[in-house]
């Protein structure tokens, strides 16, 4: 995946992505101010790059972690949990599916970009977007989420 543009963002819109990358992870204000945002366009994503890394994505116009960044920056909100049994199915790009979950954020509404993680160590494994709301993944079958990007795939090998 090659980079087809990329510029650097100016001081005024990175605290617009501060502030909505707040609305996110709490710490959001601590440990990114007086870091270099930029802003990398390839064929498949738009990326925000913190300090040279692509730490977000953006998606309907909104920052949202990329697996690396939630590895790094450890968010917690819009996160959702799985058990053993689902991370040889999450890590090869399957859908997560309900019986799979162990915890989920009430506050994530049908729609929202979600993180995945495992339970044992709460290592982020994929991206994805909810298919029900959060209150609701634990309960019942059928799928909870729909994989949009995981550990391995051309968004995490990429260099920049």
């Amino acid at each position: 995946m090659k980079i087809r543009a990329r510029h650097q963002l100016r001081k005024s819109q990175s605290k617009d992505m501060i502030h909505k990358i707040g609305e996110l992870f709490t710490d959001a204000n601590v440990i990114l101010a007086n870091k270099k945002f930029e802003i990398a366009v390839t064929d498949e994503y738009e990326l925000l790059l913190v300090d040279s890394e692509p730490l977000f994505f953006i998606m309907d116009g909104e920052p949202f972690f990329t697996v690396k960044g939630a590895l790094k920056l450890k968010p917690d909100k819009k996160v959702v949990t799985v058990d053993a049994g689902a991370i040889p199915f999450v890590v090869k790009g399957a859908d997560v599916m309900k019986p799979g979950i162990v915890s989920a954020d009430p506050g994530i509404a049908e729609g929202d970009l979600v993180i995945v993680i495992e339970e044992t160590h709460g290592k982020a494994l994929a991206v994805g977007r909810a298919l029900v709301p959060g209150d609701q993944m634990t309960e019942g079958g059928g799928k909870a989420i729909r994989t949009v990007h995981i550990v391995g795939d051309k968004l995490w090998n990429m260099t920049v």
